[in-house]
């Protein structure tokens, strides 16, 4: 692979995002008022301090779910050439689904499923 080629493509990618994001700056209308800084709260003023503070277990929940997300995602090509891999392919796959799985046990063990 040519690497002279593969820095020109990163350096134009990383080119193009600062030159969209300053003319976005630049060109985009701007209005500050008082409401604009509040938060959303569907159209309900809020009363006091709107900063609450949520469990613990609400973030964990949504970790392990992207966990598990992204194993489908890496699972899907591999099941569509798993053929072609052979049993290499499928002993990285097991070690993989492993790792995940006492990734699993370990939340499991330490009470991160228990919704209380």
């Amino acid at each position: 692979m040519n690497f002279t080629l593969f820095v020109a493509a990163v350096l134009t990618g990383v080119g193009f995002v600062a030159i969209v994001t300053l003319l976005a700056r630049l060109l985009a209308p701007r209005s500050f008022n008082a409401q604009k800084e509040e938060p959303y709260e569907c159209g309900v003023p809020t009363r006091g301090g709107s900063w609450m503070q949520f469990r613990v277990g609400y973030y964990l929940f949504a970790i392990l779910f992207l966990m598990f997300d992204v194993e489908t995602m890496f699972l899907f090509p591999w099941a569509v050439v798993m053929r072609t891999m052979g049993p290499a392919g499928l002993t990285a796959v097991l070690f993989f689904l492993a790792i995940l799985v006492l990734g699993l046990a370990y939340a499991w063990r330490k009470g991160a499923l228990r919704w209380r």
